[in-house]
């Protein structure tokens, strides 16, 4: 070793001649602050400081009570930890706990007492709501920084797979099929093995012989399953078909008041019972499949509102569903709930197009740009064109041609898309659930905009 040592020290000597040291097993004093191990730029700095200094975190210290116990960790901490993942794209809590490990920036924000991966789930689970709602807050500082005008908002969604897969799904149809073959196949047992008590008693001795062997209490697993699944079809069904039958009943008696004829064909009666391929996951119930442009998912349909000064998310929203149509006016109205005023314009794609909304729209006197069919140009798609507001929106588009304020929407909310999903990987849920993945979604979208927040800082 001695040899070693010597031959060691020659070389850092010659070396030295051309080479900048490498002081690899020098012993160097700690910063005076943890917070020196980043630049005071870093993005970790600046949710750091804003978390300490800005945010409202009355919410999430009221939940701490009791003085039992060992102290938890400091909410503002935690807090801070979570939202420099996500805006990292590190969204899972055995990626950020390792994290507090190897990088300097997460290093600096635990200060040395790094929690491990369960910590970090438990208090995303236990303050899932109140972490979404920080959206909001930041939304308004970055406001009052100037970053939202409401001049021009653009809306759009993008689908996102759920923590499932769509394999674990199955049709109505094949749910009555399969229940069917496994309560024959369980009954078709429990009916030999009662045949045949006697003889068991002599197989099994002070058993009682009529335990049920593992594959049979896994069907009947199974078979509780499907027909839970069957049951909140038929359930869903059912409250769709009262839904319709409703509208129908006032859609009559209009029709009566008003004096007008019968237009068009009877409409078929009112189904309720599931379509045969309906279908329902076993792992994430809430979710559905969904088409997107690289095929069939088992996700979410996530939307967003985007301001065209710098592409801050003004508005947030998520749904099962693959239409559009019904976000758009909950989407409107939420601009105005959080910031107190309503946007000039907005555009969006065919997928949010409808009398309702253009009506919707124009009642709030915010002027409408929506495209009338998927096409290269969004005002020549060849298809008819049904109610007077959708015509009237075509022609307008077909009037401004290239010089449409719809050409902003590619522009302002599809890159916005874009950062969330390639820049900072966010393709998957990590929660299931309506109520939790829409939490986890606010959380994305406050992410991005301290992103842009920090940059503007």
């Amino acid at each position: 070793m001695g040899g070693f040592s010597g031959a060691s020290q020659i070389l850092s000597r010659v070396m030295s001649k051309y080479f900048r040291p490498w002081k690899i097993d020098e012993a160097q004093l700690l910063p005076p602050s943890v917070q020196d191990y980043v630049p005071s730029d870093h993005l970790s700095r600046f949710i750091v400081a804003l978390v300490r200094e800005t945010l409202d975190l009355s919410e999430f210290f009221g939940s701490y009570t009791s003085g039992l116990g060992q102290p938890p960790f400091d909410p503002r901490m935690m807090i801070a930890l979570l939202l420099t993942g996500y805006a990292s794209g590190l969204y899972s809590s055995r990626r950020i706990a390792k994290a507090c490990e190897e990088r300097a920036d997460f290093m600096m924000i635990v200060a040395g007492d790094a929690p491990d991966f369960r910590t970090v789930s438990d208090f995303r689970k236990r303050h899932l709501q109140p972490l979404g709602r920080l959206f909001v807050q930041v939304l308004k500082l970055a406001e009052k920084a100037g970053l939202v005008r409401l001049g021009h908002v653009a809306l759009d969604g993008t689908k996102i797979k759920a923590n499932a897969s769509k394999h674990k799904a199955m049709s109505y149809e094949r749910m009555k099929k399969r229940e069917a073959e496994l309560q024959a196949e369980v009954e078709g047992w429990l009916a030999a093995a009662e045949a045949a008590d006697a003889e068991e008693d002599k197989l099994h001795g002070s058993k009682r012989g009529d335990e049920m062997p593992d594959w049979v209490a896994n069907k009947q697993k199974r078979l509780a399953k499907i027909q839970e699944a069957k049951a909140a079809l038929e359930a869903e069904a059912k409250v769709v078909a009262e839904e319709e039958a409703r509208r129908r009943a006032e859609a009559e008696s209009k029709r009566k008041a008003e004096g007008r004829k019968k237009n068009g064909k009877t409409p078929a009666p009112v189904r309720e019972e599931p379509e045969p391929k309906a279908q329902r996951n076993f792992t994430d119930p809430e979710s559905r499949i969904l088409l997107t442009k690289d095929g069939y998912i088992q996700g979410y349909n996530a939307q967003a509102a985007v301001d065209g000064e710098a592409q801050i998310i003004v508005a947030h929203g998520l749904t099962p569903s693959m239409s559009d149509h019904d976000q758009l006016v909950p989407m409107v109205d939420a601009i105005e709930a959080e910031l107190g005023r309503k946007p000039t314009e907005a555009s969006a794609d065919s997928g949010y197009l409808s009398e309702a909304n253009l009506r919707a729209l124009s009642e709030r006197e915010i002027t409408a740009y929506i495209a009338t069919g998927r096409a290269k140009h969004p005002a020549g798609a060849r298809r008819k064109i049904g109610g007077p507001l959708t015509r009237a929106m075509q022609t307008k588009l077909k009037r401004t041609r290239w010089r449409s304020r719809y050409r902003l929407r590619k522009q302002i909310v599809e890159p916005v898309f874009g950062q969330i999903k390639q820049a900072r990987g966010f393709r998957q849920f990590l929660l299931r659930g309506v109520e939790a993945v829409s939490a986890e979604w606010a959380m994305i979208c406050t992410a991005h905009n301290l992103t842009k927040l920090a940059t503007a800082a």
